[in-house]
């Protein structure tokens, strides 16, 4: 097993050897290195200021102690927020006008992982540019620790989920008194992280009755915590059970939000951003984007609003580029990802809950089954295969790997901007790629049949295990 770096940020499994697991060395290394590419891109400045928090995972309360001492030790500020969430460190750094700030946690994958997420002074995610740049410093070690006479300060700084949640309310597009009228009744899955403290406050502050599952944030996850289908059949049960309107869940440090319907079907992770979009459509028309492993129901979105549509390559600070390039009006991920820029470039759970629960109360309290109905009807299936290579061969053996796909799949229109994405039809197509958070390749398929769908991904794997 080794570290798994990206634009992403840094995550590991707990337990190893240095260099190989997400170790108390790893994480001073790659923390210095990120104070150190900090100083070096602002080289006049005297002074620097970090946000740090924290998801409820059980090691990230003790590992948060190595980040503020090889801060403080490098002479920059913290301020520690604690318990949050990824999207409320980002709104932190802009309110505190900080250099940067760092998020501990390993987002969708298990407890015995962890990691960092790393901002920039825009409160977003570093590009792949810079992060190439802070891996560099990071392995070299160019980084100088400061004298005792200039070490950096601890501050602490509470309630920042409720000053992210104001800012939510304040926006003019979330309609509080409409979903108050609605008089909702919402299940939510809180995965005992801090989605059971931010999404609850949340809901109430929107005169919702809440009922919670796993709302303690001690990060002993009951359940895989990525919030898919098979992850959740408890909670899909409980909201008809409850006859709530519908539940929600979200992954451990809340960039990511999925719905349950009010007869305990999924709503879907792909339609969580086609519904949010539709909404924002009925109110500004503009450009829109996603991910090229996306569901095809958003580009068909775009055609019915007569608005462009974009697609990228897998990962936030993609979908962000080209959000700013083309001027998009939203924009996410299919896993449940929502980036609304008049609030923040970066994923955020929370603005994602109120433009969704304000879009279906203004379309009288809307049941979940019934709205999704207002969208194309897509299958998506979805696999991965483990990849047991060392980093110095990984990278050969995945361009070995696209090169036999390409070739047998020859004569059919291909996309190579981010592993190889192969069209079978209009809105039928398997995307191949290795994957930013996990060591294994990830197999989307998606088509109007499920049987079809389930079919192009399984062959697939099967050929690429042939290799």
């Amino acid at each position: 097993m080794t570290l798994v770096k990206s634009s992403s940020g840094i995550r590991g499994i707990l337990g190893g050897k240095v260099g190989k697991c997400f170790s108390p060395i790893d994480i001073i290394q790659f923390a210095a290195g990120y104070v150190s590419w900090i100083k070096k891109k602002h080289k006049n400045q005297k002074k620097f200021v970090l946000i740090l928090g924290r998801d409820g995972r059980v090691t990230s309360i003790l590992f948060q102690e190595f980040l503020i001492i090889t801060f403080q030790s490098l002479g920059v500020d913290v301020i520690n927020i604690g318990l949050s969430t990824t999207p409320t460190v980002g709104i932190a750094v802009i309110n505190e006008k900080a250099d940067g700030g760092v998020m501990l946690t390993a987002s969708h994958n298990p407890k015995n992982w962890n990691g960092l997420k790393m901002f920039n002074s825009h409160g977003e995610f570093l590009s792949e540019k810079d992060f190439e740049k802070l891996l560099y410093i990071a392995e070299k070690k160019y980084f100088n620790f400061s004298s005792y006479k200039k070490l950096g300060h601890l501050f602490y700084k509470k309630n920042y989920i409720q000053k992210h949640i104001e800012k939510i309310l304040s926006l003019s597009i979330i309609d509080k008194k409409i979903i108050q009228k609605a008089q909702l009744k919402i299940v939510i899955d809180g995965i005992n992280s801090t989605g059971g403290i931010a999404v609850p406050i949340l809901l109430k502050s929107l005169g919702v009755h809440v009922v919670k599952m796993y709302c303690d944030p001690h990060g002993d996850f009951v359940h895989n915590p990525e919030p898919i289908e098979k992850n959740l059949r408890e909670i899909c049960k409980k909201v008809p059970d409850l006859k709530a309107n519908l539940g929600i869940s979200v992954d451990p440090d809340v960039d990511r939000v999925v719905f349950i319907c009010e007869n305990g079907d999924f709503f879907g992770e792909e339609y969580t951003l086609v519904s949010i979009a539709d909404y924002i459509l009925e109110n500004q028309l503009g450009p829109i984007v996603s991910t090229l492993s996306s569901s095809h129901a958003l580009k068909d979105l775009s055609i019915k609003r007569g608005v462009p549509y974009y697609s990228t390559p897998v990962g936030e600070i993609h979908v962000v580029k080209k959000m700013k390039e083309v001027h998009a009006i939203v924009g996410g991920e299919g896993n449940g990802g929502i980036i609304y820029p008049k609030f923040r470039y970066g994923r955020d759970a929370l603005i994602g809950i109120a433009l969704f629960l304000t879009h279906i109360s203004k379309l009288n309290n809307i049941p979940l089954s019934k709205l999704k109905k207002r969208y194309s009807n897509y299958f998506m299936s979805k696999k991965k295969i483990r990849f047991f290579v060392h980093s110095h061969e990984r990278h050969k053996r995945m361009k070995i790997l696209l090169k036999t796909i390409k070739k047998k799949y020859e004569g059919r229109k291909m996309d190579f901007s981010d592993g190889i994405k192969i069209y079978f039809k209009s809105n039928e197509w398997i995307h191949i790629r290795k994957s930013n958070t996990e060591n294994i390749i990830r197999i989307h398929a998606e088509s109007p049949s499920r049987k079809r769908a389930n079919y192009l991904s399984k062959k697939i794997r099967y050929e690429i295990k042939k290799l």
